[in-house]
């Protein structure tokens, strides 16, 4: 039961979180596209790691540490959005899975499919 309350809480401040970043100042953070892959929150609700994925990979480490300096201004947002007992203190983590699979598409596309393993088309 406590599980699926928590599910719902990351998926609420995964929403949010989407929506505040629009806003930021900070230009390090608007000089990327950013999507916020997944959160974890504890089950105490003190801290949520938040997963993060960026378009540009150069941009990526400078763009997290903008992100890690509003984190003050993004969890007193989520505190007058939420209205949650304890708002979770964000930790910030980089998601590389979608440059993962983007590279292994590259790589499975680049693969060459010999005459002998097509099948027959009639």
């Amino acid at each position: 039961m406590a599980s699926n309350r928590i599910g719902r809480i990351n998926e609420e401040i995964q929403k949010e979180l989407a929506s505040l970043l629009r806003n930021l100042k900070d230009p390090r953070v608007q000089g990327t596209m950013i999507s916020i892959t997944r959160v974890e929150t504890t089950p105490d609700l003190r801290y949520a790691k938040v997963y993060a994925s960026f378009l540009d990979e150069e941009k990526a480490a400078e763009a997290l540490k903008g992100l890690k300096s509003a984190s003050g201004y993004l969890r007193r947002e989520l505190s007058s959005a939420l209205k949650l007992r304890y708002t979770p203190e964000l930790v910030w983590a980089l998601d590389d899975s979608i440059t993962y699979g983007a590279k292994m598409l590259k790589l499975i596309n680049s693969l060459e499919v010999s005459d002998h393993e097509q099948p027959d088309q009639e």
